[in-house]
């Protein structure tokens, strides 16, 4: 028998904060205590104790596998390069997004996964990893070439969430040309002179392969059983559609109409930390803070910024009325491990897996101190 007393510390529990010890017995919380223990094999000096952080939906393996233009990184040290800093975030379970679909024919999108399924896959069962990952497929629908991508990412290596998405200019995220326009001038994806062209490619490609490469993705996620994900709903018939999809899980809706139907639809409705920190949305959409405030938030995600999670989650539970601590860590921990089918973890309550993460404030920013992974400490 393992145990691992943790003591002295603000517990963050499902409903509220106690100030006490939690006892973890080979990788699960075995008893959760008021006040301090005389058996402590770690004071935690008053420091919160929070779940281990739930992550749907990043993109930051990217980061590490093309740290460059033009450069590919060696999937396994990019992988574990990417697990670090997940851990160093307090992400003890990831859902690492792989793309299926690219607009630029050269890209090589379904190789790329390919070969990132299976460093993930490799890694982790050599116990080279900190998190657990599991693998998000995300699917660009207007791609020529999704479907096919999809299906040879599916047979390298298990898929466990799959999301649905259309970034045409004009629809969804950007429904504004001109946010479409600044945000790819922003970045130097495209020439000046050449994005109206660009523009109309993009929405012939929509009109093209959009409708068969929907049919082909909603069939694999019946055969493989997994989850499915609407990715930035922006009206009411979005989420019927959705619906009609079978979705479960709602990402980014771009306005309060979107979130407020998905939401009494019992979709969970997922959003962007990064929005939550900086303050709004980068595509001009509706702030994830207000989705807040109308009750209408389920899940948040770090997208491109691991760190993102916990500032968010604390940022919420002081500037949205009705949000509470421990609703606000429900946000990052139990609703999405919930959202995607994982009922073992998420929740600082006995039997549940030992994910735990240490927390303490500095000048009121949460900084990670010590991430637990079922019972073992991981960092």
């Amino acid at each position: 028998m393992i145990e691992t007393v943790l003591s002295n510390a603000r517990v963050v529990l499902p409903d509220e904060v106690i100030n006490g010890t939690v006892i973890l017995r080979d990788g699960l919380i075995h008893e959760i205590l008021e006040g301090r223990s005389a058996a402590a094999t770690e004071d935690l000096e008053g420091d919160y104790l929070i779940p281990g952080l739930v992550e749907l939906h990043t993109d930051h393996l990217e980061n590490h596998y093309h740290p460059r233009p033009g450069v590919a990184w060696p999937a396994g040290p990019a992988v574990i390069a990417h697990d670090a800093q997940i851990a160093a975030a307090g992400i003890t379970t990831v859902f690492d997004a792989l793309r299926a679909g690219t607009f630029d024919p050269g890209d090589l999108s379904a190789r790329h996964a390919e070969t990132l399924i299976q460093a993930i896959g490799a890694t982790q069962h050599a116990g080279n990893l900190r998190a657990e990952h599991f693998i998000h497929l995300r699917c660009e629908l207007p791609c020529p070439d999704t479907a096919e991508s999809a299906n040879l990412t599916a047979a390298a290596g298990d898929i466990h969430l799959i999301s649905i998405m259309d970034h045409t200019p004009g629809a969804r995220q950007f429904v504004s040309i001109e946010k479409f326009k600044q945000y790819y001038l922003g970045k130097k994806l495209i020439l000046p002179e050449k994005i109206d062209a660009y523009i109309d490619e993009r929405r012939e490609m929509q009109a093209r392969h959009a409708t068969a490469n929907k049919k082909g993705i909603l069939e694999l996620a019946r055969q493989l059983d997994v989850r499915l994900a609407s990715h930035d709903d922006a009206t009411e018939a979005h989420v019927e559609e959705a619906l009609e999809d079978g979705v479960a899980i709602a990402e980014f809706p771009t306005t309060r109409e979107a979130a407020q139907a998905a939401h009494r639809n019992g979709l969970a409705v997922l959003m962007g930390a990064p929005n939550v920190v900086r303050g709004g949305s980068h595509s001009g959409n509706i702030s994830a803070v207000e989705i807040a405030a109308h009750g209408h938030l389920d899940v948040l995600s770090s997208d491109y910024v691991p760190s993102s999670l916990l500032s968010a989650a604390f940022t919420l539970s002081r500037s949205v009325d009705a949000m509470s601590l421990p609703k606000a860590i429900r946000l990052i921990t139990f609703n999405p491990a919930h959202a995607a089918g994982l009922d073992d973890r998420g929740a600082i309550e006995p039997r549940r897996r030992a994910d735990l993460v240490r927390v303490a404030l500095a000048d009121g920013l949460p900084v990670v101190r010590r991430v637990w992974r079922e019972g073992r400490r991981v960092m």
